[in-house]
Protein backbone atom coordinates (compact mmCIF):
# COMPACT_ATOMS: atom_id res chain seq x y z
CA UNK A 1 0.00 0.00 0.00
CA UNK A 2 1.50 3.34 -0.98
CA UNK A 3 1.48 6.36 1.28
CA UNK A 4 0.09 8.92 -1.17
CA UNK A 5 -2.46 11.15 0.52
CA UNK A 6 -5.09 13.41 -1.08
CA UNK A 7 -4.62 17.19 -0.98
CA UNK A 8 -6.01 18.90 2.12
CA UNK A 9 -9.33 20.71 1.82
CA UNK A 10 -8.67 24.43 2.20
CA UNK A 11 -12.30 25.56 1.83
CA UNK A 12 -13.20 28.58 3.99
CA UNK A 13 -14.97 27.98 7.26
CA UNK A 14 -18.71 28.70 7.56
CA UNK A 15 -21.33 28.51 10.30
CA UNK A 16 -22.67 25.03 11.17
CA UNK A 17 -26.00 24.08 9.60
CA UNK A 18 -28.74 21.52 9.94
CA UNK A 19 -28.21 19.35 6.88
CA UNK A 20 -30.89 16.93 5.75
CA UNK A 21 -29.21 13.96 4.02
CA UNK A 22 -31.20 11.26 2.27
CA UNK A 23 -29.82 7.81 1.48
CA UNK A 24 -28.06 7.30 4.80
CA UNK A 25 -28.65 3.56 4.45
CA UNK A 26 -26.63 3.56 1.23
CA UNK A 27 -22.94 3.81 0.35
CA UNK A 28 -21.99 7.44 -0.34
CA UNK A 29 -24.42 9.31 1.93
CA UNK A 30 -22.83 8.04 5.19
CA UNK A 31 -19.44 9.28 3.94
CA UNK A 32 -20.94 12.68 3.18
CA UNK A 33 -22.62 12.73 6.60
CA UNK A 34 -19.30 12.09 8.35
CA UNK A 35 -17.64 14.85 6.35
CA UNK A 36 -20.48 17.25 7.22
CA UNK A 37 -20.28 16.39 10.91
CA UNK A 38 -16.52 16.95 10.83
CA UNK A 39 -17.29 20.49 9.64
CA UNK A 40 -19.66 21.01 12.57
CA UNK A 41 -22.96 20.35 10.76
CA UNK A 42 -25.86 18.47 12.32
CA UNK A 43 -27.00 15.68 10.02
CA UNK A 44 -30.75 15.02 9.83
CA UNK A 45 -32.23 11.72 8.61
CA UNK A 46 -35.15 11.59 6.15
CA UNK A 47 -37.46 8.87 7.53
CA UNK A 48 -39.18 7.98 4.26
CA UNK A 49 -39.91 4.42 5.43
CA UNK A 50 -41.62 5.47 8.66
CA UNK A 51 -45.31 4.42 9.00
CA UNK A 52 -47.65 7.15 7.77
CA UNK A 53 -44.78 9.14 6.29
CA UNK A 54 -45.84 12.64 5.20
CA UNK A 55 -43.08 14.56 3.35
CA UNK A 56 -44.39 18.02 4.25
CA UNK A 57 -44.88 17.17 7.93
CA UNK A 58 -41.45 15.52 8.12
CA UNK A 59 -39.80 18.52 6.46
CA UNK A 60 -41.51 20.88 8.90
CA UNK A 61 -40.46 18.70 11.85
CA UNK A 62 -36.81 18.60 10.78
CA UNK A 63 -36.50 22.29 9.79
CA UNK A 64 -33.24 21.85 7.84
CA UNK A 65 -30.98 24.62 6.59
CA UNK A 66 -29.99 22.69 3.46
CA UNK A 67 -30.81 19.39 1.73
CA UNK A 68 -28.48 16.83 0.13
CA UNK A 69 -30.61 14.26 -1.71
CA UNK A 70 -28.48 11.15 -2.28
CA UNK A 71 -31.22 8.58 -1.74
CA UNK A 72 -33.04 6.52 -4.32
CA UNK A 73 -36.69 7.14 -5.04
CA UNK A 74 -38.92 7.84 -8.00
CA UNK A 75 -38.47 11.01 -10.02
CA UNK A 76 -41.68 12.51 -8.67
CA UNK A 77 -40.45 12.06 -5.11
CA UNK A 78 -37.19 13.82 -5.99
CA UNK A 79 -39.22 16.70 -7.37
CA UNK A 80 -41.41 16.89 -4.25
CA UNK A 81 -38.43 17.13 -1.93
CA UNK A 82 -36.80 19.74 -4.17
CA UNK A 83 -40.05 21.75 -4.13
CA UNK A 84 -40.14 21.69 -0.32
CA UNK A 85 -36.59 23.05 -0.22
CA UNK A 86 -37.40 25.69 -2.84
CA UNK A 87 -40.47 26.95 -0.96
CA UNK A 88 -38.34 27.23 2.19
CA UNK A 89 -35.58 29.06 0.30
CA UNK A 90 -33.00 26.37 1.05
CA UNK A 91 -30.00 25.07 -0.94
CA UNK A 92 -30.75 21.70 -2.56
CA UNK A 93 -28.26 19.19 -3.93
CA UNK A 94 -29.19 16.15 -6.01
CA UNK A 95 -26.74 13.43 -7.06
CA UNK A 96 -27.10 12.04 -10.55
CA UNK A 97 -24.81 9.80 -12.59
CA UNK A 98 -22.47 9.54 -15.56
CA UNK A 99 -24.90 6.90 -16.80
CA UNK A 100 -27.21 9.59 -18.18
CA UNK A 101 -24.81 9.34 -21.15
CA UNK A 102 -24.80 6.30 -23.43
CA UNK A 103 -21.51 5.24 -25.01
CA UNK A 104 -22.82 6.39 -28.39
CA UNK A 105 -22.01 9.19 -28.99
CA UNK A 106 -18.76 8.76 -27.13
CA UNK A 107 -17.39 11.11 -24.48
CA UNK A 108 -15.82 12.73 -22.69
CA UNK A 109 -19.10 14.30 -21.62
CA UNK A 110 -19.80 17.89 -20.58
CA UNK A 111 -22.65 19.18 -18.39
CA UNK A 112 -24.92 20.38 -21.18
CA UNK A 113 -24.31 17.54 -23.64
CA UNK A 114 -27.43 15.69 -24.74
CA UNK A 115 -28.38 12.93 -22.30
CA UNK A 116 -28.50 9.74 -24.34
CA UNK A 117 -29.04 6.92 -21.81
CA UNK A 118 -30.93 3.87 -23.03
CA UNK A 119 -30.82 1.72 -19.88
CA UNK A 120 -33.53 2.02 -17.17
CA UNK A 121 -31.21 3.45 -14.50
CA UNK A 122 -29.86 6.17 -16.77
CA UNK A 123 -33.36 7.08 -17.97
CA UNK A 124 -34.60 7.23 -14.36
CA UNK A 125 -31.81 9.65 -13.44
CA UNK A 126 -32.67 11.85 -16.44
CA UNK A 127 -36.30 12.03 -15.28
CA UNK A 128 -35.16 12.82 -11.74
CA UNK A 129 -32.82 15.59 -12.94
CA UNK A 130 -35.70 17.17 -14.87
CA UNK A 131 -38.07 16.92 -11.90
CA UNK A 132 -35.53 18.55 -9.58
CA UNK A 133 -34.76 21.38 -12.00
CA UNK A 134 -38.45 22.08 -12.55
CA UNK A 135 -39.16 22.18 -8.82
CA UNK A 136 -36.04 24.06 -7.69
CA UNK A 137 -34.37 26.22 -10.38
CA UNK A 138 -31.47 26.95 -8.03
CA UNK A 139 -30.69 23.30 -7.28
CA UNK A 140 -27.22 21.85 -7.68
CA UNK A 141 -27.22 18.64 -9.71
CA UNK A 142 -23.97 16.69 -9.42
CA UNK A 143 -23.26 13.85 -11.83
CA UNK A 144 -20.93 11.23 -10.41
CA UNK A 145 -18.97 8.29 -11.72
CA UNK A 146 -18.34 4.95 -10.04
CA UNK A 147 -17.38 5.49 -6.42
CA UNK A 148 -14.31 3.95 -4.78
CA UNK A 149 -13.86 3.32 -1.06
CA UNK A 150 -11.56 1.38 1.20
CA UNK A 151 -14.47 -0.55 2.72
CA UNK A 152 -15.66 -3.12 0.15
CA UNK A 153 -19.38 -2.79 0.85
CA UNK A 154 -22.37 -1.40 -1.00
CA UNK A 155 -22.28 0.13 -4.46
CA UNK A 156 -18.51 0.51 -4.37
CA UNK A 157 -16.03 -0.34 -7.12
CA UNK A 158 -13.81 -2.34 -4.75
CA UNK A 159 -16.77 -4.44 -3.62
CA UNK A 160 -17.78 -5.09 -7.21
CA UNK A 161 -14.29 -6.19 -8.21
CA UNK A 162 -14.11 -8.51 -5.21
CA UNK A 163 -17.43 -9.95 -6.33
CA UNK A 164 -16.23 -10.48 -9.89
CA UNK A 165 -13.17 -12.36 -8.66
CA UNK A 166 -15.24 -14.48 -6.28
CA UNK A 167 -17.98 -15.18 -8.81
CA UNK A 168 -16.01 -15.57 -12.03
CA UNK A 169 -12.50 -16.41 -10.90
CA UNK A 170 -11.16 -13.27 -12.56
CA UNK A 171 -11.57 -9.51 -12.89
CA UNK A 172 -12.18 -8.68 -16.53
CA UNK A 173 -11.14 -5.08 -17.25
CA UNK A 174 -11.48 -3.21 -20.52
CA UNK A 175 -8.56 -1.19 -21.81
CA UNK A 176 -11.03 0.61 -24.11
CA UNK A 177 -13.13 2.02 -21.25
CA UNK A 178 -12.05 5.26 -19.57
CA UNK A 179 -14.41 5.38 -16.58
CA UNK A 180 -15.69 8.33 -14.64
CA UNK A 181 -14.82 7.58 -11.02
CA UNK A 182 -13.62 9.07 -7.75
CA UNK A 183 -12.90 8.14 -4.16
CA UNK A 184 -15.92 8.65 -1.94
CA UNK A 185 -14.16 10.94 0.52
CA UNK A 186 -13.20 13.30 -2.32
CA UNK A 187 -16.72 13.18 -3.75
CA UNK A 188 -18.28 13.94 -0.37
CA UNK A 189 -16.11 17.01 0.20
CA UNK A 190 -16.91 18.28 -3.30
CA UNK A 191 -20.65 17.76 -2.79
CA UNK A 192 -20.59 19.78 0.43
CA UNK A 193 -18.89 22.62 -1.42
CA UNK A 194 -21.55 22.48 -4.16
CA UNK A 195 -24.49 23.01 -1.80
CA UNK A 196 -25.90 26.38 -2.81
CA UNK A 197 -24.13 26.45 -6.20
CA UNK A 198 -26.90 26.20 -8.84
CA UNK A 199 -26.61 24.21 -12.04
CA UNK A 200 -25.17 21.01 -13.46
CA UNK A 201 -21.81 19.86 -12.10
CA UNK A 202 -19.56 16.99 -13.15
CA UNK A 203 -17.40 15.34 -10.48
CA UNK A 204 -14.73 13.02 -11.84
CA UNK A 205 -11.24 12.31 -10.49
CA UNK A 206 -10.36 10.68 -13.82
CA UNK A 207 -11.28 13.71 -15.90
CA UNK A 208 -7.67 14.71 -16.55
CA UNK A 209 -5.70 11.54 -15.72
CA UNK A 210 -7.73 9.49 -18.23
CA UNK A 211 -6.80 6.08 -16.82
CA UNK A 212 -8.39 3.17 -18.61
CA UNK A 213 -10.26 0.64 -16.51
CA UNK A 214 -7.55 -1.99 -16.78
CA UNK A 215 -4.96 0.45 -15.40
CA UNK A 216 -7.34 1.41 -12.60
CA UNK A 217 -7.98 -2.21 -11.60
CA UNK A 218 -4.25 -2.92 -11.44
CA UNK A 219 -3.68 0.18 -9.31
CA UNK A 220 -6.49 -0.81 -6.94
CA UNK A 221 -5.10 -4.34 -6.69
CA UNK A 222 -1.80 -2.90 -5.51
CA UNK A 223 -3.27 -0.19 -3.29
CA UNK A 224 -5.64 -2.50 -1.40
CA UNK A 225 -3.55 -5.67 -1.36
CA UNK A 226 -5.83 -7.71 -3.62
CA UNK A 227 -3.03 -9.98 -4.75
CA UNK A 228 -5.51 -12.79 -5.40
CA UNK A 229 -7.26 -10.90 -8.20
CA UNK A 230 -6.65 -12.51 -11.58
CA UNK A 231 -6.94 -9.51 -13.89
CA UNK A 232 -7.76 -10.16 -17.54
CA UNK A 233 -7.52 -7.31 -20.03
CA UNK A 234 -9.98 -7.05 -22.91
CA UNK A 235 -11.50 -4.40 -25.19
CA UNK A 236 -15.11 -5.57 -25.38
CA UNK A 237 -16.53 -2.34 -23.97
CA UNK A 238 -15.37 0.98 -25.43
CA UNK A 239 -16.41 4.30 -23.87
CA UNK A 240 -14.67 7.47 -22.86
CA UNK A 241 -17.06 8.09 -19.97
CA UNK A 242 -15.15 10.96 -18.37
CA UNK A 243 -17.14 13.88 -16.97
CA UNK A 244 -15.56 17.21 -17.90
CA UNK A 245 -16.50 20.77 -17.07
CA UNK A 246 -16.96 20.49 -13.32
CA UNK A 247 -15.04 21.55 -10.22
CA UNK A 248 -11.66 19.89 -9.85
CA UNK A 249 -11.40 16.81 -7.65
CA UNK A 250 -8.11 15.33 -6.48
CA UNK A 251 -6.97 13.15 -9.39
CA UNK A 252 -6.70 9.39 -9.12
CA UNK A 253 -2.94 9.85 -9.04
CA UNK A 254 -3.32 11.57 -5.64
CA UNK A 255 -4.36 8.23 -4.12
CA UNK A 256 -3.10 5.56 -6.50
CA UNK A 257 0.11 4.74 -8.34
CA UNK A 258 -0.45 4.35 -12.05
CA UNK A 259 0.93 1.06 -13.40
CA UNK A 260 3.91 1.41 -15.70
CA UNK A 261 3.51 0.35 -19.31
CA UNK A 262 5.06 -3.08 -18.81
CA UNK A 263 2.85 -3.90 -15.82
CA UNK A 264 -0.26 -2.69 -17.63
CA UNK A 265 0.61 -4.80 -20.65
CA UNK A 266 1.22 -7.90 -18.56
CA UNK A 267 -1.90 -7.45 -16.43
Amino acid sequence: MNAIQPPRDDAPTRPPRRLLVTGLGGTLAPVLARAAQARGDEVLRWRRDAPGFDPEAEFERLRPDAVAHLGMGDAAGCGRLAALAHRAGLPFLFTSTAMVFHHVPDGPHRPHDARTALDPYGRYKIEAEDAVQAAHPGAAIARLGWQIGAEPVGNNMLAALDGWQAGHGEVAASRAWTPACSFMEDTAEALLRLLGVPGLHHLDSNAQDAWNFHELVLALRERFGRTHWRVRAHADYAHDQRLLGGPALPPLSARLRRPDADAAQAG
